[in-house]
């Protein structure tokens, strides 16, 4: 019976964040893929999203942080090379013919530059060191932002059905009206079992934190978005395994970035300052400084690498690297942030010279020059 009561919760909250996945990949053919997508992904980190909110109502300063950091690098650093190496596998023995790089398209220029914009706005809540209410008002505006952009971007082609799940393709033979309520239904269902197992699912993670001697820090660091992002890598992984739709996982993982860097982030103080009954910036000592500067310098590389709209054999095989390096040895997260910084100047440095003597711009810049119509 102990086992049972351990386990359920977080069977629930996968199971939950499964349903919810379904929900958002149905409704993909109802509305424009671009919109589809950015749903889609925010959607599928709902469960991060309650486990962030429990941890910030509850108070826990520490923990917050280590969520946050833990999620957002777990995302770029394992997620982003294992859709390049499973299309990279998939392809090389389907058609003898490994692929060098994943290419993005035009219209996914303005994900790219929202990652970037919101990642350079995380620099300022570092150096200023606090992340308060005001902060989420900035993040949340950047959202908007995106969002009422995607609404303007033209309709794809509807899904094929039989790419969708099972419950998907059911859907689909129903008509309009029966369609919406049933996805709606998918939605609710998803998030009503997220509502009641996320509580029991964070006291379930530091109990087992604390018998096998490992630090809740780090437990919830790694352990808790690893499950809740679970259902996405999935879904990502049987995408990038299909031929031709790389870029749509790909881009499914950006938008999750995305999400995590302004809503999940703005989300934080809110929740923290209702929980206190005050206004109070959650300032950052020196474990959130280091987590913080870590992840930034991990995702402003990330960001500064997309935006040639391509993602490469080695640009995959350095970044698990280095995450799987700072994963082992927590103690190097300063060393490595240096790597990732230098990288970064390396990159910057490249386009410099590349605009100064040829007037070479990255693709996602060259889009702005464009009308919009055009993305």
């Amino acid at each position: 019976m102990e086992i049972l009561h351990d386990f359920w919760p977080l069977v629930v909250v996968l199971l939950s964040a499964f349903v919810i996945g379904w929900a958002a990949e149905t409704a993909e053919n109802f509305i424009s893929r671009a919109l589809a997508l950015s749903i889609l992904a925010w959607l599928q980190t709902l469960p991060e999203f309650a486990v962030e909110a429990q941890l910030a109502w509850s108070q826990q300063r520490s923990l917050m942080i280590a969520n946050l950091t833990g999620s957002l690098r777990l995302l770029v650093g394992l997620g982003w090379p294992m859709i390049f190496f499973t299309q990279f596998y998939f392809q090389g023995t389907r058609q003898n013919k490994f692929i060098s790089k994943i290419d993005l398209g035009k219209e996914d220029s303005l994900s790219v530059l929202f990652l970037f914009l919101s990642i350079l706005y995380f620099v300022v809540i570092l150096l200023k060191g606090s992340l308060s209410c005001w902060d989420s008002a900035v993040l949340i505006a950047i959202y908007g932002a995106y969002l009422l952009i995607l609404f303007k971007l033209p309709s794809h082609d509807v899904e094929d059905p039989n790419d969708l799940p099972w419950i998907g393709q059911q859907i689909l033979k129903l008509n309009r009206g029966p369609q919406i309520l049933s996805t709606i239904g998918l939605f609710l269902v998803g998030g009503g079992a997220l509502y009641l197992s996320v509580e029991p699912f964070i006291h379930v993670l530091q109990k087992w934190a604390v018998a096998a001697g490992i630090s809740t820090f780090v437990f919830i660091q790694w352990v808790s978005p690893f499950l809740s992002e679970f259902p996405e890598k999935l879904s990502a992984f049987n995408w990038a395994r299909q031929k031709g739709k790389a870029p749509m996982a790909f881009m499914n993982m950006v938008n999750s970035n995305i999400n995590q860097w302004t809503m999940l982030a703005a989300m934080i103080p809110i929740v923290f300052n209702i929980s206190l009954g005050r206004f109070e910036a959650l300032t950052f000592d020196e474990v959130h400084h280091a987590e913080l500067a870590l992840t930034i310098a991990q995702s402003l590389l990330a960001g500064i690498v997309l935006l040639d709209l391509s993602f490469s054999l080695w640009e995959a095989s350095f970044i698990f690297v280095l995450w799987l390096v700072q994963f082992i040895w927590s103690e190097l997260r300063w060393e490595i942030t240096y790597v990732y910084l230098a990288w970064t100047v390396f990159e910057v440095s490249k386009w410099v010279y590349l605009y100064v003597t040829q007037r070479k711009m990255p693709r996602a810049l060259e889009v702005l020059k464009k009308p919009q119509r055009d993305v």
